[in-house]
């Protein structure tokens, strides 16, 4: 599933390519998203310009407006097998590309989507708010983030500590890879039940977090299974992670064999040696 630094490397490749370009079509060929894409969206989008691309959690909202100021946000989610690329022939079309985003500069973005569970929705007028943004947490990289936020929202809680910050309404994209690998990094057993974390151990954590996001942010993001980034290229995280998908394999610290565990119906990987 793509996460935060999948959604963001998505966002940045996409943008030198969309910033100031007209859209002169939308072709939607399948609408059964997530939620069901508007039968008006060609109407809603032709002839506006897209003015930048910014991100929330993991929904991107292309913003896009006319001469006058007009428009809204095109809210993306790419769902569990989602991608947005630049494609270099429309003609061919797949059994997955649900819609196209045909710009004055020739250029057209595709959404492919095996699985369906991503989505494109319109939000008119001047600010981006949606009932899928207003309960989100905090940016993970922003200074809104930090150890004291996390140590707030987890007292009380039995639930572990892994399940608890891929909470999104906790801190929003930190996914199943980064959480194992952020865990890691920090120490903490994954099973740890989160309310009997100390602030300092949380102070460490959410900077682990920062760290291992940043990280995945600069190889591009992971290519486990569907995901690529706009260009087309693969994402190299997945290559250096401590952790996940190392079952058996020494610890990177102390050599001990990584064990793996199910958690929310999830893999979890750690060292039984490092993480206490």
């Amino acid at each position: 599933m793509p996460e935060l630094p999948e959604v963001e490397t998505t966002r940045l490749g996409l943008l030198p390519h969309v910033d100031g370009k007209r859209i002169i079509r939308v072709t939607v060929r399948d609408r059964r998203l997530r939620w069901p894409i508007p039968a008006t969206l060609n109407r809603t989008l032709t002839g506006l310009t897209v003015q930048d691309i910014t991100r929330r959690g993991k929904y991107l909202l292309w913003n896009c407006r006319d001469q006058d100021a007009a428009g809204g946000y095109l809210l993306c989610h790419l769902g569990m097998s989602g991608t947005l690329q630049m494609c270099d022939n429309p003609s061919e079309i797949g059994k997955h590309d649900h819609v196209d985003i045909s710009l004055e500069s020739g250029v057209t973005i595709r959404f492919n989507d095996p699985r369906r569970f991503g989505a494109m929705l319109w939000i008119s007028g001047p600010t981006p708010t949606h009932p899928l943004l207003e309960s989100l947490g905090p940016e993970p990289l922003s200074a809104d983030f930090d150890g004291g936020v996390l140590y707030a929202a987890s007292r009380g809680r039995e639930v572990s500590v892994k399940e608890f910050i891929m909470n999104g309404h906790v801190v929003v994209g930190v996914g199943n890879i980064y959480a194992s690998e952020s865990l890691f990094r920090a120490q903490i057993h994954p099973a740890r039940a989160a309310g009997r974390i100390s602030r300092q151990r949380y102070d460490v954590l959410a900077e682990a977090i920062r760290a291992t996001l940043a990280r995945a942010l600069a190889a591009g993001g992971s290519s486990l299974r569907d995901y690529v980034k706009a260009d087309g290229d693969l994402g190299y995280f997945q290559l250096e992670a401590s952790v996940y998908d190392r079952e058996g394999a020494p610890c990177r610290v102390c050599a001990a064999p990584i064990r793996a565990m199910r958690q929310g119906q999830r893999s979890t990987y750690f060292c039984a040696r490092c993480q206490r």
